[in-house]
């Protein structure tokens, strides 16, 4: 019988309901979300969440200026490196390889310093400079890794700090209202959630910056091949 009653509207009132409506609709309309409010409604532990995105940006951006500057190869220099090794002229290779600043040339002087050996001394030997050259290009990459690994737990924590803090609160004065354990529980997860969006751009980079030191890896690898070739090249 309740709903009944409640059903029942007043024919009388239809405008003055729907400027109530309009009115309502308006007000909520000019509730807006601004970012750094919301933030800062997350608690303390949002200061280790702004430090880690701060450590992932710096050190994607520092990686990442270091990666592409360790690609960056002439395409001409294993041909001009091919032209004075079949001409004998080593020291103006050495000194073309010493002058370019890449883990390619790098490797290739460390080839031409052993010229006159075997061939699996001297592929050892280059083998060792490009596992050194691969240490320094994933140098500091284990910091997004450690970011992308505790940033979520972080946000996790501070939810849950800030749950108990709700219902402590709640059990302590003993009033509750539906509104305001929405309004606790929806700022508790704010950091949540920035821990997750923290360490989903910290993952993407860290990937994203492998992928990158894979092409060069590989770039390193096609040169090597093509230098131990230009050595057995005058003895065909």
């Amino acid at each position: 019988m309740n709903w009944f009653f409640l059903q029942v509207t007043n024919p009388a009132t239809p405008a003055a309901d729907s400027v109530h409506a309009a009115a309502t609709t308006a007000a909520q309309g000019e509730q807006t979300m601004n970012v750094m409010d919301l933030l800062s409604h997350g608690g303390p532990l949002m200061i280790p969440l702004g430090l880690l995105f701060v450590l992932a940006v710096f050190f994607f951006f520092e990686r990442l200026i270091a990666i592409k500057k360790a690609s960056r190869i002439d395409p001409n220099f294993m041909y001009i490196i091919r032209d004075n090794v079949i001409s004998g002229n080593l020291t103006a290779a050495r000194s073309m390889a010493k002058n370019t600043q890449n883990p390619v040339a790098r490797i290739i002087d460390k080839g031409l310093q052993r010229v006159g050996k075997r061939i699996e001394e001297i592929e050892k030997s280059m083998e060792n400079v490009g596992k050194i050259e691969v240490y320094k290009m994933e140098r500091n990459l284990s910091v997004l890794s450690l970011v992308y690994g505790i940033a979520p737990m972080f946000g996790f924590l501070g939810t849950i700090f800030g749950m108990l803090q709700l219902f402590y609160n709640i059990n302590a004065s003993g009033e509750f209202t539906p509104a305001q354990i929405a309004g606790g529980i929806y700022t508790k997860m704010i950091t949540s959630a920035a821990g997750l969006i923290i360490g989903l751009l910290a993952y993407v980079g860290y990937n994203f910056l492998n992928a990158q030191i894979d092409k060069t890896v590989n770039r390193m690898e096609v040169a090597t091949a093509e230098f131990l070739d230009i050595l057995q090249e005058p003895t065909r």
